[in-house]
């Protein structure tokens, strides 16, 4: 829709959208919400990533460009795309909280190895642990040719190790349906001593499957995103094994 278009009918689009060049949906607090039904995509795999990137003035100990050697350059730091533990200090974790029609309950993450199954319940299932980071980030997989049998999946981010830099990271998580555009949720407020965050909203509601940015994050991990939305579940501490790159 053209922003003409919006003046003339009187209306506001039901969604932030992209450039036709990146062909998204930018989901914000202002317009919140996607109906995966109404644009046809509530069918087949829908993929959902996470990724994150830092400047390199974010970094300790790394120095910007002259300014006499490269003018331009040392106004803006050069953005580098990160997962690397040894640049980022981080250990970013995709995650999701689910619960299905039939009243099953669990999550879906790499602590612990619960990947989960795309082709049985929950239906969801995540492609590995990035420890150290690739540009393809981490993945998750949602299959929506059994979207009867789930209620909601809650996808969460979190901090695994190290310090928390939610603020640093530039974190987006970005969900590619079967059909239309691809969803972009953006975390990008500013909660320096967060670890975890409640980034996405996935739910059946009267057979209508909507997406809806959450966006909330909280200074525990797990168990306070649990209490946040209800979920009822039991945790426990737990640590990963360490990993050789």
């Amino acid at each position: 829709m053209g922003f003409l278009d919006g003046l003339w009918r009187g209306r506001e689009p039901e969604f932030d959208s992209g450039s036709a060049a990146t062909n998204s949906i930018q989901l914000t607090k202002r317009h919140s919400q996607v109906s995966l039904t109404r644009q046809g995509a509530a069918t087949g795999h829908l993929r959902i990533n996470l990724s994150w990137r830092m400047r390199t003035s974010d970094i300790q100990g790394i120095q910007r460009e002259s300014l006499l050697r490269h003018p331009f350059k040392a106004l803006k730091p050069p953005e580098v795309v990160a997962h690397s533990q040894s640049m980022v200090n981080v250990d970013l974790d995709l995650g999701c909280l689910y619960e299905l029609k039939d009243g099953t309950r669990g999550v879906v993450q790499p602590l612990g190895g619960f990947l989960g199954d795309v082709n049985d319940p929950p239906y969801v299932k995540l492609s590995g642990d990035d420890r150290f980071g690739s540009a393809s980030g981490e993945t998750m997989y949602v299959n929506l040719d059994h979207k009867d049998a789930i209620k909601r999946l809650l996808v969460f981010a979190y901090i695994y190790d190290q310090t928390p830099a939610f603020d640093r990271t530039h974190a987006v998580v970005t969900l590619y349906p079967s059909n239309g555009p691809r969803i972009e949720i953006g975390l990008d407020e500013r909660h320096p001593q967060a670890r975890s965050c409640a980034v996405v909203m996935i739910e059946n509601v009267k057979d209508e499957i909507l997406v809806r940015r959450e966006v909330k994050f909280v200074y525990g991990f797990q168990g306070e995103l649990d209490r946040l939305y209800g979920w009822g579940l039991q945790w426990g501490r737990g640590h990963k094994s360490k990993a050789e790159r």
